[in-house]
């Protein structure tokens, strides 16, 4: 902290600090979009989560359902992709340590994979709730 209090006093910046204000946010938001093309790219499940994803946002404006409907149904969707994305990355990370077996290894991306399923789980609840209010009840 000596060398990082030192260098902001001088007006320094480490580069492996992190920018501030508009120079961060216009990083980050580049870094961002460089995951979605990363997981593109290499993930086959978060490409079907994302084409499912193009078709149920729409599908969720369209249906005579309440705001409250809707956001619901559009935030269960966008949960799953974020759960992905998270499981992607405790699996890179896993794997960039070490490809060995192991079992805290093996405990970790079992357990990222189990978010994901339960995402997908309750995507399906929400959507079918929602519908059953909307059409049956």
């Amino acid at each position: 902290m000596k060398h990082r209090d030192a260098a902001e006093s001088a007006g320094e910046q480490s580069p492996h600090m992190p920018r501030r204000g508009l120079a961060r946010i216009w990083r980050a938001f580049f870094n961002s979009i460089a995951g979605l093309r990363s997981a593109w790219v290499a993930e086959a499940a978060f490409r079907q989560e994302l084409v499912v994803t193009a078709v149920l946002v729409p599908v969720a404006v369209v249906l005579p359902a309440n705001l409250t409907q809707k956001a619901l149904l559009i935030a269960c969707v966008l949960l799953v992709l974020v759960t992905e994305l998270l499981n992607s990355a405790v699996e890179s990370t896993v794997d960039r340590i070490s490809l060995e077996r192991d079992e805290l290894a093996r405990h970790a991306k079992d357990a990222g994979s189990a978010a994901v399923l339960i995402a997908l789980v309750n995507a399906v609840i929400v959507w079918a709730l929602v519908l059953a209010e909307i059409f049956i009840l």
